[in-house]
């Protein structure tokens, strides 16, 4: 009973008071370990941002043109506009005189979301399509793929194909681009993504979005669903951050202002209370 009961805490006991990591490791006044890798004789100077963002997140060293493809990805995930949920949040933090970090870290998890926002919504994306591929490898045609999917207002309810406000998403042709130009060339996943793209558009309507061609490029990249959930989990900062801005420059309360009256009541109409008898 002893031994059992020693065998329960070795592990808890071995760590007692100790941090036991993998990761990386600070070495005051000389250098930074992280991974395999030396922060100042490996990568510092050597390699990109991204890239050690990548490593961080996955303990993948990825290529100066995969880094550079993320990057540009980046960029056309953060749109400055307050029109955005996430950005809202942004004004809303800069109203309220908030710190950047509060402002932009509430803008972030309201991105962090099923619908839109770059990183929960590729990795179910990718889910999708790593998916879709072995059952299109197995025998299973398009159609066959898109008539078990669940309708949403008359059409197939895929993540990472069509949008709530335009069906035509301005970033894909840049990043098809930007695809060529690095060397990138189409895999089974992106290969799929762009047949099933035309079969919707021409079908629905219903083209792929930039959530859907990401998650299809990453994917033939190698890299796993939840890679790129952790990748991209802030994605959406620097137009948060910019939104922020704005309106810590603006009069105070002016961001969606409202009357009263601007509010609709949709609920049980008014009504009188009886009475209670005594």
């Amino acid at each position: 009973m002893n031994s059992n009961k020693t065998n329960k805490y070795a592990l808890w006991d071995a760590r007692r008071g100790r941090i036991v990591t993998k990761i990386g490791k600070w070495v005051g006044g000389d250098d930074v370990q992280i991974r395999q890798y030396s922060l100042l004789h490996d990568l510092f100077m050597q390699k990109s941002y991204m890239q050690v963002l990548v490593l961080n997140a996955t303990g993948r060293l990825i290529s100066a043109e995969l880094a550079c493809w993320l990057e540009n990805n980046f960029m056309v995930m953060s749109y400055p506009d307050a029109r955005i949920w996430c950005n809202q949040v942004g004004a809303f933090a800069g109203q309220m005189q908030t710190s950047p970090s509060a402002a932009t870290a509430a803008g972030c998890l309201a991105a962090d979301s099923r619908a839109y926002g770059g990183s929960l919504t590729s990795r179910l994306a990718m889910q999708f399509i790593q998916r879709t591929v072995q059952q299109i490898q197995a025998g299973m045609t398009l159609e066959e793929l898109v008539s078990s999917v669940p309708l949403r207002h008359g059409k197939p309810a895929i993540i990472g194909f069509a949008r709530p406000v335009s069906r035509h998403d301005e970033r894909i042709e840049p990043h098809r681009n930007m695809t060529t130009a690095l060397g990138f060339a189409d895999g089974p996943h992106l290969t799929l993504a762009n047949q099933l793209s035309d079969y919707l558009l021409a079908t629905y309507g219903m083209g792929i979005n930039i959530g859907g061609y990401t998650a299809a490029f990453m994917s033939d990249q190698g890299f796993t669903p939840d890679d790129v959930y952790r990748i991209k989990n802030l994605c959406v900062a620097s137009g948060v951050t910019a939104c922020y801005i704005d309106q810590l420059q603006q009069p105070q309360h002016s961001f969606l202002a409202l009357q009263c009256q601007d509010v609709r009541y949709d609920g049980i109409a008014p009504r009188t209370v009886p009475e209670r008898e005594l």
